[in-house]
């Protein structure tokens, strides 16, 4: 399986928009890996993870063919994860895209399509849309994948979700937005091996745990996989979802990160598992 990460930024962005600290005056002078777009991913060009407002510059940037995109998961509908007004597009008169799109997430997903249904005065037919609530810790089949999403330690007024995505004897876990995971997520996942982990780490340079992740809180939760059993010295660890806030460039992000065996992410990058 392949993972792309085409946007790994907390939600304002790298630089942030608005925003002149430091770090992002310095992001905007070094370019490349600096520049951050709102998290989202893509496994073997077919399973979109997250909608965010940047997915048509991922589709240019990265020639994400974004028109034949059947099934989307999304991890909770916070708006760089969930844009749904970019999906009107896909409407008769603006596009002759002759795919159906399906949202794969949880309750709240269900109702906001279905309020943006409405609100346009659209059917599902009309918006070549769909959506399909999923179960946490109930495995799902869609798109080749089977797909289990998993409680997430973020947003107090919605379930949100990470996912273990499985296909072909592989495995992976994409695992942000969230803290260090709740109990029920840890004891679904004692002793599964993953051969791919992506964690967050929004917070950068500090510590945080409860809503997003920052470098000492991802040394503390590797401890913790390869103690119970979900990871190996030949599981592929990476960080991604990073903010401004966190205070770290690309590459003081790799001076911190690699010592404890995870890449860091940049817009872009691939793994193969």
């Amino acid at each position: 399986m392949k993972l792309q990460y085409l946007g790994t930024a907390a939600a304002e962005g790298t630089p942030g928009i608005f925003c002149q600290c430091d770090l992002c005056v310095e992001a905007i002078k070094r370019g490349g890996k600096d520049i951050r777009t709102r998290s989202q991913a893509v496994m073997d060009d077919r399973l979109l993870i997250d909608f965010p407002p940047d997915s048509y510059w991922h589709m240019i940037r990265h020639g994400l063919n974004l028109p034949a995109m059947e099934h989307a998961l999304i991890t909770h509908t916070h708006e760089d994860h969930l844009y749904l007004n970019e999906l009107f597009y896909r409407c008769k008169g603006f596009c002759d895209t002759r795919s159906h799109l399906t949202l794969y997430g949880n309750d709240a997903l269900v109702r906001q399509v279905a309020i943006y249904l409405q609100q346009n005065h659209l059917t599902e037919d009309a918006a070549r849309l769909s959506v399909v609530e999923l179960t946490a810790f109930v495995p799902a089949r869609l798109a080749g994948y089977t797909v289990t999403p998993l409680l997430a330690a973020h947003a107090k007024n919605e379930k949100c979700f990470i996912y273990i995505i499985e296909k072909d004897g592989k495995r992976l876990l994409y695992g942000n937005d969230t803290g260090i995971f709740p109990e029920a997520t840890w004891r679904y996942i004692k002793g599964l091996r993953f051969d791919l982990i992506s964690l967050d780490c929004t917070h950068g340079k500090d510590r945080e745990g409860s809503n997003h992740m920052g470098v000492p809180d991802l040394i503390d939760i590797k401890q913790r996989l390869t103690r119970e059993g979900n990871a190996d010295k030949d599981t592929v660890f990476v960080a991604t979802h990073f903010s401004h806030n966190g205070g770290l460039l690309h590459h003081q992000l790799e001076e911190a990160l690699h010592p404890h065996g995870y890449l860091a992410a940049y817009d872009g990058m691939s793994v193969q598992v």
